[in-house]
């Protein structure tokens, strides 16, 4: 019988690609859908970077990088994590990939052995589980709810690890939730971690740009942890440029000669014109990622507000990133005609079948009670996407 991997047919598929999939559906049928369900921002990539594509493609950045990445752009990273961050790294501590997401998967790769377990704050985003799966790990899920801001605690995290215990990965600011570690919730983290060298972190830290609270921290940053911490960044979010698939690791150098062995063998470095604009991006202006950021906040403030007008909606106020997270358990149970709400993912799927606005059901981020919502759109599309949900689930009884 044909049939494919044990490895393949472990993982999941994307929830929010499958959502985003049946909007497009919808959309593709005439329904008038509002689309609060992708990551991404809607705004266009800054001109000077695109300029900067331009002319790499002018001047023939047409053939095989480096593995890890042109030495120009690992530099431009470099006086990034200097001077945003105050870190310290050389070029041979920078790995470019195509992505920050496979930048992830390939810390994941490198570092897991079988058995290994790796620690998942949930909510999470909806990819962790499945890369330590994909690298024959076992993911332990450590639940937040919104009761703490989804954020877990120092007791939670030494409660979670057992010799087997490889990794921690971090998501601040996070994705789904929006949820920011402060620099005392950080130290407070570290502290446990202190009595356990052997655990490596992985800082996803894709969203730090998007960050309403001033500044943003890094485990990184608490004394003795920089060594044993993989920074995971790239210029999706801050500047527009999704399609671009242009993300890095900065981590001790043992652990970036791992990624690049890996890297190596199964893509090898990321495009050449995208990183020429990646470099641009760290190295030209930054008034686009401040000019974007202030409307991500008004956004935040617009939807966070009708939100909580929306009964059964539980909300907290996110710190960063560009989601709200709202707890919708109110309406398990209910019904409209023959159709039960029995979880989030019900719930999303009627929003997007009756409401015709897609988000996404908590279930696959590691909270059955959530839904997610971007708000990653105008604002007319943000209030009139409460509106019709408003609507949809007064139906509901």
């Amino acid at each position: 019988m044909l049939q494919v991997s044990d490895r393949l047919a472990s993982l999941s598929p994307s929830a929010t690609l499958a959502m985003s999939q049946k909007s497009g559906e919808l959309k593709a049928q005439g329904v008038d859908v509002i689309n609060l369900s992708v990551g991404e921002p809607d705004f266009n990539t800054p001109d000077h970077i695109k300029e900067a594509a331009k002319k790499a493609i002018d001047e023939n950045y047409s053939r095989y990088s480096p593995v890890a990445g042109y030495p120009a752009l690992r530099e431009a990273i470099v006086r990034k994590l200097k001077n945003e961050n105050h870190l310290d790294y050389t070029i041979n501590q920078i790995s470019c990939a195509n992505g920050a997401k496979q930048s992830v998967c390939n810390t994941i790769l490198a570092l897991v052995n079988a058995g290994d377990e790796v620690i998942i704050p949930a909510p999470f985003w909806v990819s962790y589980p499945e890369m330590v799966k994909l690298a024959e790990g076992h993911p332990v899920i450590v639940p937040a709810g919104i009761e703490q801001d989804f954020k877990i605690t120092p007791a939670q995290l030494e409660a979670a690890i057992t010799p087997r215990t490889k990794a921690l990965i971090l998501c601040s600011p996070s994705n789904p939730t929006g949820s920011v570690y402060s620099a005392d919730e950080l130290a407070g983290l570290a502290e446990v971690l202190k009595r356990y060298p052997e655990i490596i972190v992985l800082a996803d830290e894709i969203y730090e740009h998007i960050n309403y609270i001033g500044q943003h921290h890094s485990i990184a940053h608490v004394e003795g942890m920089k060594d044993r911490t993989v920074i995971i960044n790239g210029v999706s979010k801050a500047y527009a440029m999704t399609g671009w698939r242009i993300g890095f690791i900065a981590g001790p150098e043992w652990i970036v000669k791992a990624v690049n062995k890996l890297q190596g063998q199964y893509t090898s470095g990321p495009c050449s014109v995208s990183q020429k604009a990646a470099e641009a991006a760290y190295t030209g202006t930054q008034e686009p990622v401040e000019a974007m950021r202030q409307a991500f906040e008004r956004r935040r403030d617009l939807i966070v507000r009708l939100a909580k007008e929306v009964p059964g909606f539980e909300v907290n106020m996110p710190e960063g990133a560009f989601y709200l997270f709202p707890k919708c358990s109110a309406y398990f149970g209910k019904r409209a005609g023959d159709r039960v709400i029995e979880n989030a993912d019900d719930l999303a799927m009627y929003l997007l079948e009756v409401g015709h606005v897609a988000c996404v059901g908590g279930t696959s981020f590691g909270a059955p009670e959530c839904i997610r919502m971007s708000y990653a759109t105008s604002d007319e599309n943000i209030t009139e996407a409460i509106r019709r949900i408003k609507e949809a689930l007064s139906l509901l009884r």
